[in-house]
């Protein structure tokens, strides 16, 4: 009943969205409101504001042609390839981010050197790493395998989807009161116990919403490697290539757009599923 609830909720949510933004074109004049030059609310015609049911009616016509496919089922296969692409990012960043988390538990030292350049990554732009990733990788040699522009793509996203986990778990691993702390090194435990006996089952709150946002910034991640790299094939490229429709096609940039917004639940979606199995750890789920 709670999952149902909580379906429903968003449902609703996505409906009351729908509904904010014809208010908006209803209420808005189509020059939008400035207050001097500063404009506070925005252009609300046709071509900056597509009706929702021409956005969703349009998802139904062909790509292009009348023997094309449906734009709904390519903006599908585009998300299908994204989201294996940030499928394989988030496993990196889940790998790199509990490596980090793990080092900084263990010795002060290394909280204290690596936890403000975990923080400091995520303020350079992945447009500025795009380039260099992808160079990067061209240059590398890996015997017979040869280097893959999604290689490249995942790399990119996954310096998104490292931050949180390395936070999360950090947070997760030291969240153990000191009195059981102290009760495990009266029993004489290792490390690698209290690790895996106190640590680790204390974390686990903290974990979890960490998990989803690191996946949801993996998609993120993607689309905008993507777009940054060129790499064909994906939702990211997608919408750049209908931003050229803005002007004769108002609707058709949307479609896109509902694409990588469902990809995102999905990938959140797909990664919640983890805590069913963790349900007796999940008393306390704590935001990430």
């Amino acid at each position: 009943m709670r999952a149902l609830r909580r379906v429903g909720l968003g449902l609703a949510a996505v409906l009351l969205l729908a509904l904010l933004w014809e208010l908006v074109k209803a209420v808005v004049p189509e020059d939008g409101w400035s207050i001097g030059d500063l404009r506070v609310l925005p252009r609300t015609t046709d071509l900056a504001m597509p009706h929702v049911p021409e956005m969703l009616s349009r998802l139904t016509d062909p790509l292009a042609g009348a023997s094309a496919d449906p734009l709904w089922l390519a903006v599908l296969r585009a998300g299908g390839t994204s989201l294996r692409i940030a499928a394989v990012s988030w496993l990196i960043g889940v790998v790199v981010g509990f490596a980090l988390a793990l080092l900084m538990t263990r010795f002060a030292l290394a909280r204290s050197a690596v936890l403000p350049l975990v923080v400091l990554s995520q303020t350079v732009p992945l447009i500025a790493l795009a380039p260099l990733v992808k160079g990067w990788g061209a240059k590398l040699d890996l015997g017979d395998v040869t280097w893959q522009p999604w290689m490249s793509v995942a790399v990119i996203a996954s310096y998104l989807a490292f931050f949180p986990v390395a936070v999360g778990a950090l947070r997760g691993l030291r969240s153990p009161d000191v009195l059981h702390e102290e009760l495990f090194t009266g029993f004489a435990a290792s490390w690698t116990q209290t690790l895996v006996r106190l640590r680790l089952p204390a974390s686990v709150p903290h974990l979890l919403p960490a998990l989803r946002l690191a996946a949801t910034s993996a998609v993120l991640g993607v689309v905008v490697a993507e777009v940054s790299t060129g790499m064909p094939g994906g939702i990211g490229r997608m919408i750049l290539e209908f931003a050229n429709f803005a002007s004769s096609d108002p609707a058709k940039p949307w479609a896109p757009i509902f694409g990588a917004v469902l990809l995102g639940l999905v990938a959140a979606g797909a990664v919640g599923l983890i805590g069913v199995g963790l349900g007796r750890f999940r008393r306390t789920e704590v935001s990430a």
